[in-house]
């Protein structure tokens, strides 16, 4: 049976400041126009185009795929020219072109262009494809080089923290979003909104060509790029690899269980809930939920990231179930801090654990197969199964006369439930784990490696004593 511990062939290294401020400004950044992306502009096609939630669902299927072909491409790219900066600071540059972009696309100005009765159908063919194009550059640039650089740039020792930092940026995103441009959404300033963001986006793209080192131990790919490009797709490297092809299933496990509400989450709150400073409880959740991440990230390295996915997705669970039942901001504040304090913490483990089993020099490949388990199957999933319970539903309320439906409560219970098959694909691989160390005893004094606890500390305190 082919090995299933995570690497441990490199010394582990302290991360300068240098890098520590990379992570944070392009992580941040990335994360705030994502959340433009896989939130507001959900608000912003609900609100100025059209309600129908199947259109959300095909929108968001849509840039997931796109995002997908753009990791593989971009990241089996950068391995090969083992270069991440020239993808990141280009990427960055274009991405906020096509985020700024967004302020200038409306009905009316649909309606200018033909028939009226087509102008609905019209903006929302230009508001999928503009999307489809952010989607290409946003994930090149972000999930594919950005986190091949994360990757080249981090040992085993130090990924948990690291990881745990990252996930709390998607949370830290939508609280600068809500908190400083929110108003301009409930203004309808939606061109000064998208504007803000793009630019932001672009100016950060340029600091990234200063800011980022290339790291002279990303080794190259060895094969040429068509073949490296569909590697990681093959039986093959399944074989070859079978713990990162279950730590990806688990990461896709846990993103649609989260894509089934949050696609919905500001609407529900601001519809069903009637909560109209939605803000003031989504900051508290966020900032509680990203303290709790942030603690928990030198944890996941000290117990072992394996052994920290279960527990974490279990609050997931919790806090999820808590939400279906949870009415007004308090109920809302306690319940959702719960549910993503445990998302951010298994999210953490499980991505930390993918970079770990990373081949050597497939970096930015093992990107394009993160996009597809964590990012494409949970987007393109998760959301049409939020729709199928709120059509199921069947809540509505009358906005100037108009029937809209609105989501409901039970988005969140079936999140909980798909939470809840986490634990397969982490069984399967302690099942395998043993089995593997039952047919191949580690020599004597020699570690287990660090896919469990103890093994886990064992291998990086001697990562730690190496000379």
């Amino acid at each position: 049976m082919p090995p299933l511990r995570p690497r441990t062939d490199r010394p582990t290294a302290a991360l300068g400041g240098r890098t520590w401020a990379a992570l944070v400004i392009l992580g941040l950044t990335g994360q705030l126009a994502w959340t433009v992306e896989n939130m507001y502009l959900n608000v912003f096609v609900y609100n100025t185009i059209t309600d129908n939630p199947t259109v959300l669902a095909g929108m968001v299927a849509a840039s997931a795929v796109t995002a997908t072909v753009a990791s593989l491409l971009v990241g089996s790219a950068s391995d090969r020219l083992r270069r991440r900066r020239i993808f990141i600071s280009t990427g960055y540059v274009l991405w906020g072109g096509c985020t700024a972009a967004f302020g200038f696309i409306s009905v009316d100005a649909a309606a200018a262009l033909g028939p009226a009765r087509d102008a609905v159908v019209l903006t929302v063919v230009a508001v999928v494809a503009l999307d489809c194009l952010l989607s290409f550059f946003g994930s090149g640039a972000n999930d594919a080089a950005f986190n091949a650089w994360v990757t080249d740039s981090t040992v085993p020792a130090n990924r948990g923290r690291v990881d745990s930092v990252l996930s709390i940026m998607p949370l830290l995103s939508m609280l600068v979003v809500f908190g400083a441009l929110d108003g301009m959404t409930r203004a309808g300033m939606w061109q000064e909104f998208f504007a803000v963001i793009g630019l932001t986006t672009a100016a950060v793209g340029v600091l990234s060509w200063f800011l980022v080192r290339e790291h002279p131990d990303a080794a190259p790919g060895a094969e040429n790029y068509l073949r490296s490009l569909v590697h990681g797709l093959r039986p093959s490297a399944v074989r070859d690899s079978p713990g990162l092809y279950l730590v990806l299933a688990a990461a896709a496990v846990l993103g649609i269980a989260a894509q089934i509400f949050l696609p919905y989450l500001i609407i529900y709150l601001q519809r069903f809930l009637r909560i109209e400073n939605y803000a003031l409880p989504l900051a508290v959740v966020l900032v509680a939920a990203s303290v709790a991440s942030v603690a928990g990230g030198r944890l996941i390295d000290r117990i072992g990231k394996i052994r920290a996915i279960l527990p974490a997705a279990g609050v997931m669970v919790v806090g999820a179930a808590g939400m279906f039942f949870a009415r007004g901001q308090g109920p809302v504040m306690l319940a959702g801090t719960v549910m993503m304090a445990g998302f951010l913490l298994a999210t953490a483990a499980v991505m930390a654990s993918v970079r770990d089993f990373t081949p050597p020099g497939r970096a930015g490949n093992v990107q394009g197969l993160r996009m597809i388990f964590a990012v494409m199957i949970p987007m393109v999933v998760g959301p049409f199964i939020g729709s199928a319970v709120i059509i199921g539903a069947n809540e509505t309320y009358l906005d100037l006369g108009v029937l809209r439906q609105v989501p409901t409560p039970w988005i969140f219970l079936a999140a909980a439930a798909v939470a809840l098959l986490t634990i397969v694909p982490v069984y399967l691989l302690h099942r395998l784990n043993t089995l593997h160390d039952t047919q191949h005893p580690p020599a004597a004094g020699a570690a287990s490696g660090p896919a469990t606890g103890a093994g886990q500390k064992t291998a990086e305190k001697k990562e730690n004593t190496a000379p």
